[in-house]
């Protein structure tokens, strides 16, 4: 029903049509008309509207059953499902990416032209690389929904629902980011395993989310500026006051570098990465 009301109004709004793409229930249709709207190009922009959903969102697929972090098993990777039950929770991020990226352009009024062009443009990166994973783990013998899951990315988008600076801050360029940090290690492994269409996807993957990592850091700093608030300092303020788990490495500097980071965030990071390998040199003592 929700594409359904899409194609009656092609010429629809394009924070509307995000809102009802965003309630969608069924995963492959959601990723499908999202890749669409993107490829078509945004339809007319009313960055002023105050809209608000006509039921429950993100629009969710009865399966798979979400459970706390805690629950999902770790597999061997050495088996099918091992490997499988990896790509599905891979598939399960990127269609939360997919949720967030619409999140981003309906929830927030008044912004640019070009931060709503710049969240459609992830939106349909994200749905591409859950259709690519989706149907890499058709080809293993499952489907998205065969593992359980769990819906960390999308609790601190509905925190943050109350401010763009928050949401930008928070969600792209700290959960999502932490994404450029070990996907290198999760190709490898899933290379060594045999499984050489998986490490391609999570090439393409890599290369999207430096991208979507770089719009997150330049919202951010715009809002900054705009605000007249210095960017390293607010960021510490709001992990703390969202409860965000302290950052550990391995990092990935270079992915991170040309995300946007600036060389005194990454300074930061060095120095947290030296501080907890003295902290566990020191427990080996």
């Amino acid at each position: 029903m929700v594409l359904d009301a899409m194609q009656n109004d092609p010429q629809g709004e394009l924070r509307q049509a995000a809102l009802l793409l965003l309630a969608e229930k069924d995963a492959g249709r959601k990723a499908e008309a999202v890749r669409r709207l993107s490829e078509c190009g945004a339809p007319r922009l009313d960055s002023e509207a105050l809209l608000q959903p006509a039921g429950a969102i993100p629009g969710q697929p009865e399966r798979p059953l979400l459970v706390s972090p805690r629950e999902v098993k770790k597999r061997a990777m050495h088996t099918v499902e091992g490997r499988a039950a990896l790509i599905h929770a891979l598939v399960h991020i990127e269609f939360n990416a997919i949720n967030l990226a619409l999140d981003a352009i309906w929830r927030f009024p008044g912004m640019p032209e070009a931060y709503y062009s710049d969240w459609l443009r992830v939106a349909g990166e994200e749905a591409l690389h859950f259709s690519l994973l989706s149907n890499h783990l058709k080809g293993m013998g499952y489907a998205y929904g065969d593992f359980v899951a769990h819906n960390g990315l999308w609790e601190m988008v509905e925190k943050t629902r109350g401010d763009p600076l928050a949401r930008m801050a928070l969600v792209p360029r700290t959960l999502e980011a932490r994404g450029l940090d070990v996907v290198p290690a999760m190709r490898a492994r899933l290379l060594q395993a045999g499984d050489v269409r998986a490490a391609e996807i999570l090439d393409i993957i890599l290369h999207d989310e430096i991208g979507h990592v770089a719009i997150g850091n330049r919202w951010y700093n715009y809002l900054c500026r705009e605000r007249g608030i210095d960017p390293i300092v607010t960021h510490a303020l709001l992990a703390t006051e969202y409860g965000v788990p302290p950052l550990r490495g391995p990092y990935n500097f270079s992915a991170r570098r040309a995300a946007g980071f600036c060389e005194a965030e990454l300074s930061e990071l060095a120095g947290r990465g030296a501080c907890a390998m003295n902290m566990a040199q020191s427990d080996t003592i």
